[in-house]
């Protein structure tokens, strides 16, 4: 007797029409069921009356559709990409096919070709490399010798290993940078933002923030350049704050992008990224050991709020040094003098674009803010003239107009007193001198919006 399989729904009404062919259900009950019509029960029931079980299975189950490649075609398909696109995308794989080969085929027929062969994609994801290496177990179980190697080979490949690389050679020529997601105090989770140095493993730099953000990489840059100086290369994910930004993103401030390669690029620091865990290794690693001892740290010296953390971190960054960093003092340091706090608190700015009013007012982060030169004497711009805001690591504001730098005072919401109801107590006062950057600073707009192209040039290209 041949054995009939059905589908989830086609089982259902199997059981439900037989039960009514045998009197155990009316038909009321089987249109409520099944929620169909009695005229539709009816026909399923002749059909089933006649050639029993096999009424329920679809006409075109087993029947080969049209358009489906054939065997010879699907092996052509895979030694093509074998050959000639291994190092593409499914997606990409599958355009290419058809623009240069003539061969239309979706991307996700393709992946399934491909993946009954065993090949995987070079960007698959690890649940899909897991369940290729389960099947290929399976089948190396029961292989002859010779296809069992051949299996082995194919396992290796999905296991995605990377090769181990040494240390660098030298204090500061790789800085490791990362933040990780945790319960570090309190009942709220945090990101603690860390540096660590390849060579030695040492932490130069820790911040807490409650968002992986600009600020709290700056505030690492900032320790980094107060006490060590300026390394060489940093080595760090690929999050919007070291590769370029959304291309959906309709914000500049949102630009974060920009502005940390761009400090970088003033201090003369590399910037090299990967989506590879495995290539950071030493602040991975580094993470597990911190969040294995340091919550328990901050739990028993009763650390609630983020600015009690961000005090007393750094005793526990020397802790950790202690413990678990090789000592400096046998790698030679290739960290470059570090320039003077006025000047690294101008390059760690946040920059965006922005124009003047109506009002003779620039507007940043839902405030207004008047211009003023070096003598607090208000100066005024054409409606429509378009500058770069600074906001300086100090918190400090500017406005760079055609490479001149002038400051910026916030336009309070309502008037501190009244000139008709308030009597004078007090003369008022002198204007003071505000202390303008020199011609030398980092805000010139015209370098700013060529390293921002430069940028955006660079990621479309990499897409």
């Amino acid at each position: 007797m041949k054995k009939v399989e059905l589908t989830m729904d086609k089982q259902k009404q199997y059981e439900i029409i037989k039960a009514l062919y045998e009197g155990r259900i009316n038909k009321v009950r089987a249109v409520v069921k099944l929620g169909v019509t009695r005229r539709h029960v009816n026909r399923l029931l002749a059909k089933y009356a006649q050639v029993g079980k096999e009424a329920f299975i679809h006409g075109n189950t087993g029947r080969r559709p049209t358009h489906a490649f054939s065997n010879a075609q699907k092996m052509e398909i895979v030694a093509l990409y074998n050959k000639k696109y291994f190092d593409a995308n499914f997606v990409h794989a599958s355009q290419l096919m058809a623009q240069h080969d003539g061969i239309n085929i979706s991307s996700s027929a393709l992946r399934k070709i491909l993946l009954a062969e065993d090949v995987l994609s070079p960007r698959a994801q690890r649940s899909t490399r897991k369940k290729l290496q389960q099947r290929l177990r399976a089948k190396q179980k029961g292989a002859i010798p010779k296809e069992q190697h051949k299996i082995e080979t194919k396992i290796i490949a999905a296991e995605q290993a990377h090769s181990r690389r040494p240390r660098a050679a030298y204090f500061g020529e790789i800085i490791q940078m990362d933040a990780s997601l945790h319960y570090w105090f309190g009942n709220r989770k945090s990101q603690l933002h860390i540096a660590i140095d390849d060579s030695t493993g040492r932490i130069i730099a820790a911040y807490f923030d409650w968002q992986e953000t600009l600020d709290g990489y700056y505030h690492l840059l900032h320790q980094i350049l107060t006490t060590e100086g300026i390394p060489h290369k940093f080595l760090t994910d690929r999050r919007t704050v070291f590769t370029y930004k959304k291309k959906t993103s309709p914000s500049e401030e949102d630009d974060v992008t920009t502005q940390f390669s761009y400090a970088c690029k003033l201090l003369g620091i590399e910037i090299s990224t990967s989506s590879v865990a495995q290539a950071k290794g030493r602040v991975e690693r580094a993470f597990q050991t911190l969040q294995s001892r340091l919550p328990i740290d901050m739990r028993l010296a009763g650390i609630t709020d983020i600015e009690q953390a961000n005090e007393v971190l750094h005793h526990h960054v020397k802790d950790f040094n202690d413990h678990f960093a090789l000592s400096a003092d046998y790698t030679k340091s290739v960290f470059v003098e570090q320039p003077s706090d006025a000047r690294i608190d101008q390059i760690l700015a946040v920059l965006a674009e922005r124009t003047v009013d109506c009002g003779q007012c620039i507007r940043y982060a839902n405030k207004h803010y008047r211009i003023l030169d070096s003598n607090s004497v208000q100066v005024n711009f054409r409606h429509g003239t378009k500058g770069l805001v600074a906001k300086t690591f100090s918190k400090q504001m500017y406005f760079t107009v055609d490479d001149r730098t002038y400051a910026l005072d916030e336009v309070p919401v309502r008037a501190e007193r009244s000139k008709t109801f308030d009597i004078a107590v007090e003369e008022a006062p002198k204007l003071k001198k505000v202390n303008i950057p020199a011609k030398d600073h980092p805000w010139r707009q015209s370098n700013f919006i060529k390293h921002h192209k430069y940028i955006a040039k660079k990621f479309y290209l990499e897409v």
